[in-house]
């Protein structure tokens, strides 16, 4: 099995396409982190306006911390595209090169194939959401610095300790991997059914907007249905950042989003072990 995933990362880092995430966020980070260290503090002093009535703010609250927050809050919707640029093209993009029936000859199972091409998207995954990290943290903490961390949640202002929040940071990209690894699986499945790997991207995307779409609509057919979509838990990596931690809720979002994924995989089994590969 490591040697099908070692060949299918191979075919996977061979494609231009799987750069493209890398070079969108190292260029994309960079650029907000040069524009917080410009206008970035008028953000500071707007979120800590009705604080600064009360108490003397001090320290270094513009930091690398507040801006990787911040970059980890647009996760939701630009990230899921570079991850179904690629997952999306790991069974279409066999059939748009014509290499399927030359796939399944191999002395290996349909089973090991999909497992091993399925992995080798979550490794892709992973390191994309860690260069993420080390653009985000990395870079962060030359430009900027680090200190106290300035969260604005549902229960209000909370302020972090310096200390306090590497940990956080860890098991929110950690939280993120998961929730993305959704995304990954199911641009995986269409592209189990298709042969093209343009329908998964879209088809990918189009869910994800879909479910925000019921999620932010407040009538009683979906308040049924949501507490299942697995959007309403692509941003519960936040509650790591609150205090205290609201574990329960977390736990739920791990149990929901990891059924997805092993039924969304299990779905892409079903289909292409009963594919008629012709060509």
């Amino acid at each position: 099995m490591i040697t099908l995933i070692n060949i299918e990362l191979y075919k996977i880092f061979k494609k231009w396409r799987t750069y493209i995430g890398f070079i969108a966020v190292g260029i994309l980070v960079p650029i907000i982190e040069f524009a917080m260290m410009a206008e970035g503090q008028r953000s500071i002093n707007f979120m800590t306006r009705e604080l600064q009535q009360s108490f003397f703010m001090v320290g270094n609250l513009l930091n690398s911390y507040f801006v990787s927050y911040l970059i980890l809050n647009s996760l939701s919707i630009h990230i899921p595209f570079l991850i179904a640029l690629v997952a999306g093209d790991l069974l279409a993009g066999e059939a748009t090169a014509g290499t399927y029936r030359l796939l399944i000859t191999r002395p290996v199972s349909r089973t090991s194939i999909v497992t091993a091409k399925f992995l080798a998207g979550l490794i892709y995954t992973l390191i994309l959401i860690f260069w993420l990290a080390i653009i985000s943290l990395g870079l962060g903490t030359v430009l900027l610095g680090t200190g106290e961390l300035i969260v604005v949640g549902k229960d209000g202002i909370t302020i972090l300790a310096q200390n306090d929040v590497l940990w956080r940071f860890f098991l929110a990209y950690s939280f993120a991997f998961l929730s993305m690894s959704v995304v990954a699986s199911i641009a995986f499945l269409f592209s189990a059914l298709v042969e093209n790997a343009i329908g998964p991207i879209i088809s990918t995307m189009a869910i994800i907007i879909i479910f925000f779409i019921i999620s932010a609509i407040d009538v009683n057919f979906f308040r049924v249905i949501k507490p299942y979509l697995f959007t309403n838990y692509l941003n519960t990596w936040r509650d790591f950042f609150s205090n205290p931690i609201d574990t329960a809720e977390i736990i739920k979002a791990i149990l929901i989003l990891g059924a997805h994924i092993l039924i969304l995989f299990g779905a892409t089994l079903f289909f292409f072990r009963r594919k008629d590969i012709l060509t």
